[in-house]
């Protein structure tokens, strides 16, 4: 009889013991093979949602800019241009600028093609007076349409021209002079009519009169001449918005000075940001609870895998043991006909390793569809993504050919000191025993 027909005749002579050391090598590897693949499953789907969510937190983000955008437009211009050597305390006394400058500025402006720190440029000339028909004291502002930049894709103007012949009103006007859209007014010997009626503002623009541009220069005799350029900050980050805008505006018009409506640019700054923020902010969680959730898996992993290698080795060595001690007499016989020690030893050995061959394939078998059944259970797992392949990435490929090759060799270590034991028996000492 040769050594391996002694080993399978082993093997079927004691089939629960192998059946037990078969079942605690395959308990023990698809334990780790599960936990293995389980992670697996939780870096492909990691990946997967933040991609998704990575795009979706650049739509939302992209919706929250514009959302932003069109309410902090609301705002109105937040960048004022006025003629160099104007007395600032007089415009904030007077709610004007009584010094002028030509209103070639504006065309100068929007001609610039590396000009980027401001849009909607809007040319006005504003005065306070009294209308003479009315004997009242208002401001008239004489404003034309947005001058669009010459290498810009126009803009939705903040605000809308005036027509020929029209006025727009401020909320105290209209209302204290009881008039309305479609109302006949005389301004200064000239016939209007008025076009729209703003509400309330809580400003100057409650006395504001608005009409054409060239109209109030005529009236006001200042043809080709503004006192104001109003623009928008276009908000893109930087560190100090204003000196930029300043150095831009100085290096074209260098007869001018720019101040920003602070209160106004700055919610319009803040919005944005805080958009900014809040897309970025979404992302930034949804990778930590993922970080997490891994760090959880990992942390049972740690304890739960040693914890069941350990209890299968021992399990494996004390029913090795166990054979040994009540197959004393048999292996005193054995040797008394000439099997030597080696021989008794391969037994042993060769019966561990073949059950944790075997409890290695069918461990990876088991622990594999335990780790399947889970991430396909994840209920944000869509039909074509959730793909078996998904899981089968080239390190946990490596890890099941380490565990197939390491198992037996833990199987054979456990069962080393029995087997040791039963090869050393003296075949005499045995039988006498017996």
């Amino acid at each position: 009889m040769n050594l391996w027909q002694l080993i399978i005749r082993e093997i079927a002579h004691r089939k629960l013991n192998f059946a037990l050391a078969l079942l605690s090598m395959v308990s023990a590897v698809a334990c780790l093979v599960a936990l293995l693949t389980i992670l697996c499953g939780h870096d492909v789907r990691t990946g997967e949602l933040l991609a998704q969510r990575e795009q979706e937190v650049k739509a939302r983000g992209q919706a929250l800019k514009d959302d932003m955008r069109k309410i902090t437009k609301g705002l109105g211009f937040n960048i004022l241009i006025l003629p160099e050597g104007q007395n600032l305390a007089d415009v904030y006394a007077d709610q004007y600028a009584a010094k002028t400058m030509p209103e070639e500025y504006v065309t100068r402006l929007a001609a610039q093609k590396d000009l980027v720190t401001v849009n909607h440029l809007l040319p006005s000339l504003e005065q306070k007076l009294v209308w003479p028909e009315r004997k009242r004291t208002i401001i008239l502002t004489g404003i034309r349409g947005e001058v669009p930049f010459v290498h810009r894709n126009p803009k939705k103007p903040l605000l809308d021209p005036v027509g020929e012949g029209e006025m727009v009103l401020g909320y105290e006007l209209h209302t204290q002079l009881d008039l309305q859209p479609g109302s006949q007014v005389k301004f200064m010997d000239r016939e209007f009519t008025i076009a729209k009626c703003y509400p309330q503002r809580g400003s100057s623009d409650d006395i504001t009169a608005w009409m054409k541009l060239a109209t109030a220069q005529e009236l006001l005799d200042k043809q080709g001449r503004i006192n104001a350029i109003w623009a928008l900050e276009c908000n893109c980050a930087s560190i100090d918005r204003l000196a930029e805008i300043r150095e831009d505006i100085a290096g074209i018009l260098p007869e001018t000075q720019v101040i920003e409506i602070a209160s106004q640019a700055t919610a319009r700054a803040k919005a944005r940001v805080t958009a900014e923020k809040e897309a970025k902010q979404a992302l930034s969680d949804e990778q930590d609870n993922r970080s997490r959730l891994r760090s959880q898996i990992e942390s049972v992993a740690e304890i739960m895998v040693p914890l069941v290698v350990l209890a299968s080795s021992v399990w494996v060595g004390l029913l090795t043991l166990g054979n040994v001690r009540d197959r004393r007499s048999e292996i005193g016989i054995l040797r008394a006909v000439g099997l030597r020690s080696s021989q008794i030893l391969s037994v042993f050995l060769a019966k561990a390793v073949l059950a944790g061959v075997s409890g290695a394939l069918l461990g990876i078998l088991l622990g594999l569809a335990i780790g399947v059944i889970w991430y396909r259970a994840d209920p944000s797992i869509s039909g074509e993504t959730g793909q078996v392949g998904d899981l089968l990435m080239p390190w946990l490929l490596t890890a099941f050919a380490a565990i197939l090759a390491g198992t037996p060799l833990v199987a054979a270590l456990a069962s080393w000191l029995p087997a040791l034991l039963a090869a050393q028996q003296d075949p005499a000492e045995v039988l006498c025993e017996e």
